[in-house]
């Protein structure tokens, strides 16, 4: 199957680097033409990200033609027929037309070929599968066209095929669809992702990872996570429960608080209920040390935050500062089951835009000339006078610090 469209909304097929790229490859014989992601949004009148590139050239052909426009080449995936071209400091992947002999999953054996359709052919969906010429002639052999007229993500060929090859595809299925699919996911592929789940203890964390943390960020996220734990595909992925209404929850406060999407916050709403679950999770994902810390926090006694006035809420913030205050908030405010347009929550989300916490004045000085010597003493010290500090609502004056101090010398010399 064939299909022909104009893709008129595309200046940089023209001018630019991209097009440059294109103009090198499209002599002599041969024909490169953007392939992917970038046809797929350009089509959905979307931003447009990187931009790949298919050719007929081999890719030693692709690297002398670079190499005389003096263009730099970097072999990222020579072995894959893939090279990195680097036009004024933006790279485009070229990969050379490929069809596969055999294939076992990630490591099918691929040769190179001059065959559109059946490089097409071999992709996972149909709204990945198109390419686009530098004229703008948009090339469809696998029903994209349609497919994106319906918001409708679909695999190419047998979905159970296209998942063997390569078991992620289960969550970048979830994950497109999110992205740019409408109502329900695909029946087949998503009957065939069930099926296919086992596979995903044989993917890696980190790709895993990429994948969830794109996901979770998704326009339409809600939908399709709840799809996946209603498939039994949550309990592979994090090991434990999936709490979809938090989820849901969450993406709506961030909505109403006009928040930008956070991947850790909402992974929190979505698997973490204590902190030993934002361990576990962090484990299994691989997440960073500052996107563990982030987890951690938010599992951290997240159920203190309902109900507190504001003399508590400024302890709170001062405490965890803005970032950590506010995800750990949102957290509680999610599972607290109050609507996005609670007036309560919202004023305790609104305290870092209306208040700045001042910080500790009192210094191991002020201890030092109070007679307590270095050592264990100052820190412990310090710590009862900022506690005091922050019960006394932060107070800056002179004669209430010193109150402050000479009380907190007192209770540390008192003890037995």
């Amino acid at each position: 199957m064939t299909s022909a469209r104009r893709l008129d909304n595309a200046p940089w097929l023209k001018t630019g680097p991209a097009a440059r790229v294109l103009k090198l490859l499209n002599t002599d014989g041969e024909e490169a033409r953007v392939v992917g992601g970038a046809v797929r949004n350009a089509l959905l009148d979307l931003p447009i990200g990187d931009v790949d590139i298919a050719t007929t050239a081999l890719p030693e052909e692709v690297a002398r033609r670079a190499k005389a426009a003096g263009i730099k080449c970097v072999p990222t995936g020579i072995e894959h027929g893939t090279v990195t071209l680097v036009v004024d400091a933006k790279p485009f992947e070229v990969t050379t037309l490929r069809e596969d002999t055999e294939t076992f999953g990630r490591k099918a054996k691929v040769a190179f070929g001059r065959d559109w359709v059946r490089d097409a052919e071999r992709r996972d969906f149909t709204v990945n599968g198109l390419s686009v010429d530098a004229e703008g002639n948009v090339h469809d052999y696998v029903g994209g066209l349609d497919d994106i007229a319906a918001r409708r993500v679909r695999f190419i060929g047998e979905p159970e095929k296209r998942i063997a090859e390569d078991y992620l595809r289960i969550l970048r299925f979830f994950r497109i669809h999110a992205a740019y699919g409408a109502g329900e996911p695909d029946r087949a592929g998503y009957l065939a992702c069930i099926g296919g789940r086992a596979g995903l203890a044989g993917l890696s964390a980190e790709r895993i990872r990429l994948e969830i943390l794109k996901l979770m960020v998704a326009g339409g996220a809600a939908g399709s996570v709840t799809a996946m734990v209603e498939g039994g595909l949550s309990l592979p992925i994090f090991g434990g429960v999936a709490y979809t209404g938090p989820f849901a929850a969450l993406i709506g406060i961030e909505q109403a608080l006009g928040l930008s999407p956070d991947p850790i916050r909402r992974l929190g709403a979505l698997a973490v209920a204590v902190t030993e679950d934002a361990r576990r999770v962090a484990s299994r994902l691989r997440l960073t040390n500052a996107e563990t810390k982030a987890l951690d926090s938010m599992g951290h006694r997240w159920w203190r935050l309902g109900g507190m006035d504001e003399a508590r809420a400024r302890r709170r913030l001062y405490r965890l500062g803005e970032e950590r205050y506010r995800d750990r908030l949102l957290l509680a405010w999610a599972r607290s089951g109050a609507r996005s347009e609670d007036t309560s929550w919202r004023e305790l989300a609104s305290l870092p835009a209306r208040w700045t916490a001042p910080k500790f004045p009192l210094r191991a000085a002020d201890f030092l000339a109070r007679g307590i010597a270095q050592g264990p003493e100052l820190g412990q010290v310090l710590a009862l006078a900022e506690d005091a500090w922050l019960a006394a609502q932060f107070p800056l004056d002179q004669a209430a610090l010193d109150t402050i101090a000479d009380q907190a010398v007192a209770r540390l010399t008192s003890k037995p």
